[in-house]
């Protein structure tokens, strides 16, 4: 049981709509949380339970064959392959910024009357970050949001090079997800992905207003939320 003023959420219970009655507490309660590889049951429903479980293997599964034929369309429309790797490199450099933007500017949104949506968005992670199945993002609401994607590519992009952008930007998405699930689950033994790790949890269990990045700390830097070292923080 954890208590958040005078609402007691009962972790026993599903959670998603007990969340909304935390009120202006919500955002100390999410912020603290409970490392365990089994998750709580979000809804009494069966069928709403299942929509929010994912296994990490269904995104690239479901996902690289729709941007190969993404890229394939393109190729088939007339554009050249350098042009068409360009597209799906510039695709993948926008996801990039995407990441960063949602994460710090709509998953770290301070809510009060809206606890339970964030809760569902980002907020369960930050409250059980090793829940194995609930780490990715589940197909069926990344398809809704694939629709107007593709829609403001097709508005700013030719009709040949909407396919390869939308590709490319579907392939960050799930070298994103991928990465995200390796970052808390996996054990790397080389130097990049070991700082790349020890920089993510840094974000979940050290300074969670800092470090939105997942797959890089490129955007961290440019827009100065780069969490600072322990070292520095002595310094000061």
């Amino acid at each position: 049981m954890v208590v958040a003023q005078e609402f007691t959420v009962d972790l026993n219970k599903p959670l998603v709509f007990q969340v909304g009655h935390l009120g202006e507490a919500y955002q100390e309660w999410v912020h603290q949380p409970i490392v365990s590889k089994e998750g709580p049951r979000f809804f009494e429903s069966d069928f709403w339970e299942f929509l929010t479980l994912t296994v990490w293997w269904a995104i690239p599964v479901i996902w690289l064959p729709v941007v190969c034929w993404c890229i394939s369309m393109s190729i088939r429309m007339g554009q050249t392959l350098p042009h068409v790797a360009l597209m799906v490199l510039f695709g993948i450099f926008v996801w990039t910024l995407l990441e960063y933007t949602l994460h710090r500017f709509l998953f770290h949104i301070k809510t009060k009357e809206g606890n339970t949506i964030h809760y569902l968005l980002h907020g369960c992670h930050h409250k059980h970050p090793m829940d194995g199945l609930r780490l990715v993002f589940p197909p069926a609401a990344t398809a809704v949001l694939l629709l107007p994607f593709w829609k403001v590519l097709s508005l700013v992009s030719t009709p040949t090079t909407t396919p390869a952008l939308f590709g490319g930007g579907l392939l960050g998405y799930v070298m994103y997800d991928v990465t995200h699930y390796y970052l808390h689950h996996g054990q790397p033994s080389s130097e990049v992905p070991k700082n790349l790790k020890k920089y993510h949890l840094n974000h979940h269990f050290r300074i969670q207003n800092k470090g939105f990045g997942i797959t890089s700390s490129l955007w961290d830097r440019v827009f100065g939320t780069l969490p600072q070292t322990k070292a520095a923080e002595k310094s000061k």
